[in-house]
């Protein structure tokens, strides 16, 4: 059977680094492929190349068993090959039936166009059982929302190949099961779905074949009967990994982050932080546990400075920073690792040097005024590149070529660089394989071992429970129970709803 897409031997490199080495791939119609991968693999990267995004330095793309030369996305347009990207590409201002308009501007213009794009959208609706709002503008509508936008423009493009990237990543549980129940669907109607994911669960449970990668290359193809999770996590990094979160008893300190009474509200005006009260201390890890949507992304952009409190108190290290702008909370002593680090945390056209040493500038480490240590900058870099094992990167790169576990990485070496008091750690193995997972845990256990007081949101219970000194549930806005370590699982389970 020939398969509706396939790569041989594609290889590319970046800045003198291989991304693909002679990786090797192909999905036929009417299946799920799923393709699987720690974060730094090259999943994302042989798909940008199936997308016209990255054009290989060697090997072929092949259509329907026909060799191509796909030379940009509008080539594999017209091949009938779309890719749903993990950083969705909406114009937010714009209604959803606008986005999808300027997506297919053959659906034609005026006002006439813009109906049938709304009537196209109502169609794929109701075809893919999505609940969605044409009329609705993009920057009020949810992630998961955005994302079925993203979906419908690549159908209503006239895609038979369908490349999901992460599709789960900013997800809750049952959004991404929804999710990928429709592109099983979808797969059952004769396209060919590819799922790119370095979830096993995702694989075990709706692919119908897998593809593994390591390294730049492909290592294992099969069916994910035949592969249990020991032997595809085996195939993804070479080697068991472990992650027991095991912490050494030990005594923290002085209060460093003191939050009290805190409120905040919503950008659509609706309260959010309903009297936050948090104390923690030097050489602790105080996890936020919470179902989403209960003010943790707003208790975050509070802290940082992002957005403005109506009411309360936020002390760093015995210093009132309640009114005080980002500079001066960083100055203060408060690192932040944001949970969209591409958004937040990096300038993702700027190198890796760039990104890494701009906060070494504000406190004059590398020179200051009309004088740059730019010799200095580098060679600080490559340290770090070694030290938090930055895979792919040397000082030039730039940093939108690193896969989502190494960004993740540099922003935390920037963030740990200059010993701060106060880390702020919201969702930050988000989207991150295992390995990486482990990486950025152990991070923040070091920083804490050296006396940092640490505050860590996430909506992964496991993550709370495996990093937490203690834990704070927080619901409806406000801290509604604490758990000192061990905590049990299901009573932080029960708080986190049965305060609802």
């Amino acid at each position: 059977m020939t398969a509706a897409l396939a790569l041989t031997g594609i290889s590319k490199a970046f800045d003198g680094s291989p991304a693909l080495d002679e990786a090797d791939f192909a999905a036929d119609y009417g299946e799920l492929h799923g393709l699987l991968g720690e974060n730094g693999a090259g999943k994302s990267s042989l798909m940008n190349v199936a997308c016209g995004l990255y054009a290989p330095d060697r090997g072929r793309v092949l259509r329907d068993g026909v060799a191509v030369a796909i030379q940009g996305p509008r080539d594999a347009r017209r091949l009938g090959i779309g890719m749903v990207h993990q950083n969705f590409k909406l114009v937010r201002p714009f209604t959803v039936a606008e986005n999808v308009l300027l997506a297919n501007p053959d659906a034609g213009g005026g006002r006439n166009g813009l109906a049938r794009a709304v009537a196209e959208v109502e169609r794929y609706c109701g075809e893919l059982g999505f609940a969605l709002d044409p009329a609705a503008r993009v920057d009020a509508i949810s992630v998961s929302e955005q994302q079925r936008v993203e979906i419908i423009k690549v159908l209503m493009g006239g895609a038979r190949v369908l490349i999901l990237d992460e599709p789960t990543a900013v997800l809750t549980d049952e959004e991404a099961d929804r999710l990928l129940a429709m592109a099983r669907d979808l797969a059952g109607r004769g396209t060919c779905v590819i799922l790119i994911t370095h979830k096993l669960r995702e694989v075990s449970r709706f692919a119908d074949k897998v593809t593994v990668m390591r390294r730049g290359r492909t290592v294992a193809v099969g069916r994910p009967a035949d592969l249990d999770a020991e032997r595809l996590t085996e195939l993804m990094v070479g080697a068991a990994v472990r992650d027991d979160g095991v912490l050494p008893a030990h005594a923290a300190g002085e209060v460093r982050l003191d939050v009290r009474a805190l409120v905040a509200i919503r950008d659509d005006g609706a309260p959010t932080l309903n009297g936050v009260s948090i104390a923690v201390k030097a050489g602790e890890i105080y996890g936020i546990a919470g179902v989403g949507g209960n003010g943790q992304p707003e208790l975050a952009e509070v802290l940082m400075g992002v957005r403005a409190a109506t009411a309360g108190a936020i002390a760093i290290g015995g210093r009132d920073v309640t009114a005080a702008h980002v500079r001066s909370r960083r100055r203060a002593g408060l690192a932040s690792v944001p949970a969209d680090r591409y958004v937040f945390g990096l300038a993702a056209d700027l190198s890796v040097t760039d990104n890494y040493a701009v906060g070494g500038l504000d406190n004059g480490r590398y020179g200051g005024g009309y004088w740059v240590a730019t010799g200095r900058m580098r060679s600080a870099t490559r340290e770090a590149i070694g030290a938090f094992e930055i895979q792919g990167a040397v000082p030039a790169t730039r940093a939108r070529l690193l896969s989502g576990g190494n960004a993740q990485k540099l922003v935390l070496a920037r963030e740990l660089a200059g010993e701060p008091k106060v880390i702020l750690a919201h969702s930050p193995t988000r989207g991150l394989d295992v390995r990486a997972c482990g990486a950025v845990h152990a991070h923040l256990r070091a920083a804490r071992d050296q006396g940092a007081a640490v505050l860590l949101i996430s909506e992964d219970l496991d993550e709370v429970l495996a990093l937490s000194d203690r834990i704070g549930v927080m619901n409806r806005g406000r801290i509604v129970a604490e758990f000192a370590r061990p905590a049990d699982r299901h009573a932080v389970g029960r708080a986190m709803v049965d305060h609802a």
